[in-house]
């Protein structure tokens, strides 16, 4: 294949990734290896059409081996243990939430989804405790 396929097969690989596609970012290393494969050609780098291929694999398998995890967990996976901050906080319940009921709070200037988790009703105004974090939800008892 000439540098230039290699090039654009590179390219075709990185912007599925980036605007099509979530593949964890296997397809952004298949692109960079791809890129690196027409650089080397390029350059000068002779290799019949099967080298080319292997040469393209092995630099994918390098790439995804040393990278990819420590990449991904660098972009993607900052929310890890976010819900840990939240436990044993103090939320202002705007309204009343009866045992079991669901309703807003205010913490840290935003609005949140709170579940009332313990068995007294909390009153509109007053402070509930977070003891627990379900996605987006606060789950709360009664201060």
């Amino acid at each position: 294949m000439t540098w230039w396929a290699w090039m654009i097969l590179g390219a075709v690989l990185l912007g599925a990734e980036l605007f099509a596609v979530d593949a964890q970012f296997y397809l952004v290393f298949l692109g960079v290896s791809a890129a690196v494969v027409g650089l080397a050609t390029l350059f000068g780098l002779q290799l019949p059409e099967w080298g080319q291929w292997l040469s393209f694999a092995i630099v994918s398998l390098i790439f995804f081996a040393t990278f990819r995890k420590a990449l991904y967990v660098k972009i993607r996976g900052g929310g890890e243990g976010y819900e840990q901050r939240y436990v044993g906080q103090v939320v202002k319940v705007d309204e009343e939430i009866a045992s079991g009921g669901r309703g807003r709070a205010q913490y840290r200037g935003s609005d949140w989804n709170v579940q009332n988790v313990g068995e007294l009703p909390i009153a509109a105004g007053s402070h509930a405790k977070v003891v627990e974090v379900d996605g987006l939800t606060l789950k709360v008892e009664a201060e």
